[in-house]
């Protein structure tokens, strides 16, 4: 039946497109149809004046950057840094002195803080090559929060390690 009605329209096609719908019939279906909307969303204008104020602002900040410091803040944020990191890294350095010393008088091997200390060292390398040539004081709070993190870690480290040998150390661990 389907292939039937196929081969009618297509052996009757030009009888079916000389007719145009009435009048009447047309006056009944227009209202039905969906009435197109004008959205200010879909003006075209407002797209391009969109893209012209993207570019603008992309360019605009491309030259002019946000949060560049000056030669006289950057010198002053290595100055600062240094003194931080030279606190801090004596203490990481005491820190991990302990952690050596309890592992080689228990047996103990390297876990999964020592694995992070290691993976945080990696990213510290890699924000300290961004501080030397762009210093600015985002990257020097980043370095300071690894640093403090490190430190973090290895005082959970000790405390684990001295639980477990019962000695009892505090004072060194929390200084």
């Amino acid at each position: 039946m389907n292939d039937a009605l196929k081969e009618f329209i297509r052996h009757n096609r030009e009888r079916f497109d000389d007719k145009e719908p009435n009048e009447i019939g047309w006056t009944r279906i227009e209202p039905r149809l969906p009435k197109p909307t004008s959205s200010l969303w879909n003006s075209v204008v407002v797209w391009r004046w969109a893209a012209i104020l993207v570019l603008s602002a992309s360019v605009f900040l491309f030259f002019f950057p946000i949060g560049r410091a000056s030669k006289t803040e950057q010198a002053a944020i290595r100055v600062e840094f240094k003194d931080l990191e030279s606190y801090y890294s004596d203490q990481i350095f005491e820190k991990k002195e302990l952690v050596s010393q309890f592992q080689s008088e228990t047996g103990l091997t390297e876990d999964e803080v020592t694995q992070n200390l290691q993976k945080l060292e990696a990213m510290y390398q890699v924000l300290r090559m961004e501080m030397e040539k762009r210093p600015s004081q985002d990257v020097k709070d980043a370095l300071i929060l690894n640093l403090l993190v490190r430190i973090d870690l290895l005082n959970q480290q000790l405390n684990k390690l001295d639980r477990r040998t019962g000695h009892p150390e505090e004072e060194d661990i929390n200084s």
